[in-house]
C-alpha cells in the first residue's frame, strides 16, 4: 500500500475527504515551487497534484496553459521535475502526483520514468491522453513498482467503460466533471451526481473530482458526493495573481471539504 491509499484510508478512518490541489511545477520557477508545496501542505492540503508543462495540452484550460508556458520558459523539464521531488522529500512526505501527458514520458522512456519517479519519492502518475487499452505494459510496469496510475473517468464514459477504468487504475479516480477544459464552470445539476454516485458504486478504490471546482461553496457540494475534491486553475491563478491572498483562500478551500 503507498501513500496515496495510506492517506485515504486514514482519512475515511477520520470520516473526512481529501483535498488534492493542483500547481504547475517550475512556475514561475521550480524555487517558487518548493514554497508553493510547503504553503499548500501547511494549509492542510492530503495529496499534491504536480503538473508537468507541456506545449500542446488537451485538457488545460488556459490558467494553466499560461502556468505551463512560464514553467517552460524557465526551462522546467520532467527530468529536472523527478529531481526536484527527490530533493523536496527532504521537507515534506505528502503524497505527490505528476501530472503529465504522454510524449514527455515517451521521450523520457516508460520504464526508465517509472524507475526514477519511484526512487525521487513520486507516488502516481496521471496521464490524460494514454488510453488505458494503449498503456497496459506501462500499467503493469507502473504497479509493479508500486506508482499508482490514475486514470480519468468522463461524464461521457459508458458504464462499460467505467468498468475498465475502474478496474486497471489504483490510487484514486479522478473524475472529470465536465467535458469542457480545466478552469471552466462547474455545474452540478442532478445528472452530475448520479454519475459520481454510479462510478463509486463500480469503483472499489476512492473517487476524487476535479474540474471546474473554484470556490469553498463548490469544494463543499463536491465533498459531500466525492471522496476527494481536486481544485487545480483557481489556485494557480491565485498564487500567480494574488500571492499575498493565496493562503487565506487555500485555508478556506481545505475548511470547506
Amino acid at each position: 500500500m503507498n501513500k496515496i491509499e495510506t492517506t485515504f484510508k486514514r482519512l475515511k478512518a477520520e470520516n473526512k475527504k481529501a483535498f488534492i490541489p493542483y500547481i504547475m511545477a517550475g512556475d514561475p520557477d521550480l524555487e517558487k515551487t518548493i514554497e508553493h508545496v510547503m504553503l499548500l501542505t501547511e494549509c492542510g492540503a492530503d495529496i499534491i497534484e504536480l503538473g508537468v508543462p507541456f506545449s500542446d495540452p488537451l485538457a488545460d484550460g488556459p490558467t494553466i496553459q499560461r502556468a505551463a508556458e512560464r514553467a517552460l520558459k524557465a526551462g522546467v523539464t520532467l527530468r529536472r521535475i523527478i529531481q526536484f521531488v527527490k530533493n523536496i522529500r527532504q521537507y515534506t512526505q505528502i503524497p505527490i502526483v505528476l501530472m503529465t501527458y504522454y510524449n514527455p514520458v515517451f521521450k523520457y522512456g516508460e520504464l526508465p520514468f517509472i524507475k526514477d519517479s519511484v526512487a525521487a519519492g513520486i507516488d502516481g502518475v496521471i496521464i490524460p491522453d494514454l488510453p488505458p487499452e494503449e498503456g497496459i505494459d506501462f500499467i503493469k510496469l507502473a504497479q509493479d513498482a508500486d506508482l499508482s496510475t490514475i486514470f480519468l473517468v468522463a461524464p461521457t464514459s459508458t458504464r462499460e467503460r467505467i468498468k475498465y477504468i475502474t478496474s486497471v487504475s489504483s490510487g484514486f479516480i479522478y473524475y472529470v466533471s465536465m467535458t469542457g477544459i480545466t478552469g471552466s464552470k462547474l455545474d452540478m445539476d442532478r445528472t452530475f451526481k448520479s454519475h459520481i454516485a454510479h462510478v463509486k458504486k463500480v469503483a472499489d478504490k476512492p473517487v476524487a473530482v476535479g474540474f471546474g471546482v473554484s470556490t469553498p461553496e463548490d469544494a463543499k457540494t463536491i465533498a459531500q458526493i466525492a471522496d476527494g475534491v481536486i481544485i487545480g486553475s483557481a489556485i494557480v491563478k491565485r498564487l500567480y495573481e494574488h500571492p499575498l491572498s493565496a493562503k487565506d483562500f487555500i485555508k478556506k478551500l481545505r475548511e470547506a471539504i
